[in-house]
């Protein structure tokens, strides 16, 4: 890759954001800082650090949906996260659905999208309202509880669960495991506590890929295990990965949109009142939670050509990062952004991102934050939060690993 120039011509200031470095979306005012990088340097170069390389930052909406419709002057292909794109690649490449473009793309998205159709969807978005009242309601009244612990780990894991066939027994270690892969509780964990989370859940799928190769069901494991592609099986790897993605992208980004909704409503008593008394709807409040959290803070691209974006040329070669967590918040797409409303029409949102890589599980998405938010509704009268909530430490999954509340009836 070629040598990107020394960004001389730095707004004041901005420079001191590291954003590599998890700390710097714990210790500071994110909102305010991104709110500077769309007023001040919209395409922005970040510096070099620690031995990573120089990279962009697409900070403002139009141009973050712009690159991620463009899978032509972009790819994903060797890596589409911060941590794999500064290495310069992906050991998933051209393996795993959000690492692979083009045809192949097409095609193994397709496949799995036979496991996505309303039948077979149909009872497993039953589960997740099941689930999410009974499991709220033995909280009510209960007094005080960890909302992430004994609440939310404990419903999207089982739908991504249903939805794949994982034996019950199994889901805890994989919520478990999930959560170390994607991100750290705190900044004493390590990158080789990262790998072996990954590894366990690779080694883990390996095995069940084998089970259903046997004998095959209606789950999404099955759909890979036995679908063809060009009349090929695809390739041991390629199922593998893809449960891995799955599993990852299925429990965790729903996990923490709830958890955000419960800080959120508790927060904002005035959209606790409005959602209580049916002045905000489902629908429109679901997409206002998922603005609101963003969990995938950043996807990213590699640069095929020369591409201007904004006022910039970026290179051939150059890594380009989409900040959803801006994007989410920008002023010429959403009026008074940070507010949390929970009417907000409309609310083009790039939560799941957008274009060939729109997230396949979005609706499962939609559907958990939409369960918790009716549960909630239906079952509680106040939500009381008990302290500090205990945020992840990660540059990429905006997100808790603690929240200690009551709800009281």
């Amino acid at each position: 890759m070629r040598k990107l120039p020394v960004n001389d011509t730095l707004a004041p200031g901005l420079e001191r954001y590291d954003l590599t470095d998890p700390r710097t979306f714990i210790d500071n005012d994110v909102q305010a800082m991104w709110a500077r990088f769309r007023a001040e340097r919209p395409v922005y170069l970040h510096p070099a650090t620690r031995g990573a390389p120089p990279f962009w930052v697409v900070s403002r909406h139009a141009d973050v949906h712009a690159v991620y419709r463009d899978n032509k002057r972009f790819t994903s292909e060797r890596g589409n996260v911060l941590a794999t794109l500064l290495q310069g690649e992906d050991s998933a490449s051209r393996k795993m659905l959000a690492v692979t473009d083009g045809p192949r793309h097409r095609a193994i998205r397709n496949l799995m999208l036979k496991s996505f159709s309303p039948r077979v969807l149909a009872p497993v978005v039953e589960g997740v309202h099941r689930r999410t009242r009974e499991l709220i309601a033995q909280q009510v009244g209960s007094g005080a509880f960890d909302f992430v612990a004994d609440l939310a780990d404990h419903i999207p894991i089982h739908t991504i669960g249903d939805l794949m066939g994982v034996p019950d027994g199994d889901r805890e270690k994989l919520v478990h495991w999930n959560t170390m892969t994607l991100s750290r509780t705190s900044a004493e964990h390590g990158e080789e506590e990262e790998w072996l989370a990954r590894n366990e859940i690779l080694l883990y799928f390996s095995g069940l890929v084998e089970e259903r190769r046997r004998s095959p069901g209606e789950d999404v494991i099955s759909a890979l295990a036995t679908g063809t592609v060009d009349g090929e099986p695809l390739t041991e790897e390629e199922i593998v990965f893809n449960c891995y993605s799955l599993i990852l992208g299925g429990d965790e980004s729903s996990r923490m949109s709830s958890i955000g909704a419960v800080i959120a409503l508790a927060e904002h008593s005035d959209q606790w009142q409005a959602l209580k008394d049916g002045s905000a709807c489902l629908e429109p409040a679901v997409e206002e939670v998922l603005r609101w959290t963003t969990p995938a803070m950043h996807f990213g691209r590699r640069a095929l050509a020369d591409v201007r974006i904004g006022d910039t040329t970026v290179r051939a070669g150059d890594v380009v990062t989409l900040w959803n967590s801006s994007a989410n918040f920008d002023e010429a797409v959403f009026t008074d952004p940070c507010r949390f409303d929970l009417t907000r029409h409309p609310n083009k949102h790039v939560a799941f991102g957008y274009g060939p890589h729109f997230c396949l599980g979005a609706f499962l998405g939609r559907t958990h934050v939409e369960a918790v938010l009716a549960a909630l509704r239906e079952k509680v009268g106040h939500i009381e939060l008990l302290g500090r909530p205990k945020r992840l430490y990660s540059n990429f999954v905006k997100g808790y690993s603690g929240l200690p509340v009551r709800l009281e009836a």
